[in-house]
């Protein structure tokens, strides 16, 4: 286990934070702790009184922030699961030990450390005797029980039973201060990212649940966190702060189902249509209804299996390509669609993905009907009947990442279906095209329109001019 420790300041807490885990009861020799340097000024070191195997680290220059001080640790820790700790905690006596029980029993799991907040000022206590209540199982008495406050992560994990009731924002409680994840897993999520100031650690617990992890609640044992986080301090003027960063990259964020149709960094939905030898019309049909639909949050693919149409003299007159022009014509400054000679390859930070064997007309609500019906059921997969072809496929991307982790030599289908869910879905195709550039409305909607912007008098003197 290497225990992670960013710090910036707080010379004193993190004095505290290295005494309790002096004290823990997991093996000393199974244990290192890097304490990482944020640039502090003045800068910090080490106290006498802290774990055998620690090490401090200083990070580099061209990045600050909690973010780039974690990644930095990871760099530098050499154990096979990381617990990143707030340099403001004091874990009780088995934390380490509790949250490392875990990882033994699967590696894709992402333990979260429980925590109690309290008042605190420099001086209250002193690392000595915080090591001597922590060694002798008595870390609930260095504070009283009564004056602490609960993180507002308890109430999702009561709400959902431990976790253990599905929910698509679950991964909202795997942020800061507690919480472990092996190593080999942080790193193939992509570490958190730098970009990210504020938010990070949602963002990063986002793709950690694109990737397939569990998260699992420790609740045997707790810690203090010495004093009031700033951003309940300043709660609306940091969400404020975090919502435009998060909401580019988490399309699951509540933010994201209520806002005005735009495009987004990270979509909601991958569509990815096999061309072939569709016409323009009949891809058409099928993407603009969606882009103007309900659920627009969407980045299509359109896979042409061939190279671009040349556009010289005689590919023109040779009549060769000439679809598959007007198709890259057509959407060339349409930014949510792309045109590939090659279907791409699954998105890990998008959460779905809709799979088209050939151009079908859809409805304006047709992603909208799958997506409820894929969240109706809990499915990782749904199957969608389509006229005459294969079904279009509604893949739930964390499904598929953690099948793909479990078994990926086996039919990744049936593990889904048996790990996540797989159900089938009516109705994704409409009946008939409807209304776009090249599938105009037919003459029962032009009658419609008719009726709509036109008074008696004016669709009389239509009428009579018809006739003649």
């Amino acid at each position: 286990m290497s225990v992670v420790i960013p710090a910036y300041g707080g010379q004193e807490k993190l004095d505290l934070t290295l005494a309790a885990l002096a004290a823990q009861t997991y093996p000393g020799e199974l244990t290192e702790i890097v304490v990482v340097d944020d640039n502090s000024s003045p800068p910090l070191r080490l106290p006498e009184l802290r774990p055998e195997h620690t090490r401090l680290v200083v990070t580099t220059g061209e990045s600050w922030g909690s973010a780039h001080a974690v990644n930095t640790g990871v760099a530098h820790a050499e154990g096979q699961v990381i617990l990143r700790l707030d340099a403001d905690m004091v874990a009780w006596r088995d934390h380490v030990e509790a949250q490392m029980r875990w990882h033994h029993a699967a590696d894709y799991l992402a333990v979260l450390g429980h925590k109690r907040f309290v008042d605190y000022q420099d001086g209250d206590r002193t690392p000595e005797q915080v090591y001597e209540k922590i060694v002798c199982g008595e870390g609930e008495a260095l504070f009283e029980i009564e004056s602490s406050r609960p993180h507002w992560i308890e109430g999702v994990i009561d709400d959902t039973d431990g976790l253990t009731v599905h929910h698509p924002g679950n991964y909202r409680v795997f942020i800061g201060a507690t919480g472990s994840i092996h190593r080999d897993f942080f790193k193939t999520t992509g570490g958190l990212s730098t970009e990210l100031r504020l938010g990070s650690d949602t963002e990063f617990a986002y793709r950690l649940a694109q990737a397939g992890a569990v998260f699992v609640p420790e609740q045997t044992s707790s810690a203090w966190h010495l004093g009031f986080p700033q951003m309940q301090e300043k709660e609306a003027e940091g969400r404020q702060q975090r919502l435009p960063y998060i909401a580019q990259r988490v399309p699951l964020h509540g933010m994201r189902r209520a806002a005005p149709s735009r495009a987004w960094r990270v979509p909601l939905v991958d569509i990815v249509i096999g061309v072939g030898e569709a016409t323009v019309a009949e891809v058409d049909a099928a993407v603009a209804p969606v882009l103007a639909g309900t659920d627009a949050d969407v980045r299509v693919t359109l896979v042409t299996g061939k190279a671009p149409p040349g556009n010289d003299r005689e590919a023109i007159l040779s009549g060769e390509g000439a679809q598959l022009r007007l198709i890259e014509e057509l959407y060339d400054a349409e930014s949510r669609v792309r045109v590939s000679a090659e279907a791409p390859e699954a998105d890990p930070a998008v959460p779905y993905r809709l799979i088209l064997p050939r151009p079908v007309p859809l409805r304006g609500d047709s992603v909208t009907r799958v997506l409820g019906t894929a969240e109706r059921a809990d499915a990782g997969l749904v199957l969608a009947e389509l006229p005459g072809s294969a079904p279009a496929r509604f893949e739930r991307t964390a499904a598929f990442a953690r099948a793909r982790h479990i078994a990926a030599d086996e039919d990744l289908d049936r593990v889904v279906a048996g790990i996540w869910g797989a159900t089938v879905h009516k109705g994704l195709a409409a009946a008939e095209p409807v209304e776009t550039a090249f599938n105009p409305a037919p003459a029962d909607a032009a009658r419609r329109l008719v009726r709509r912007f036109l008074n008696a008098r004016q669709r009389a003197r239509l009428r009579a001019m018809l006739r003649r």
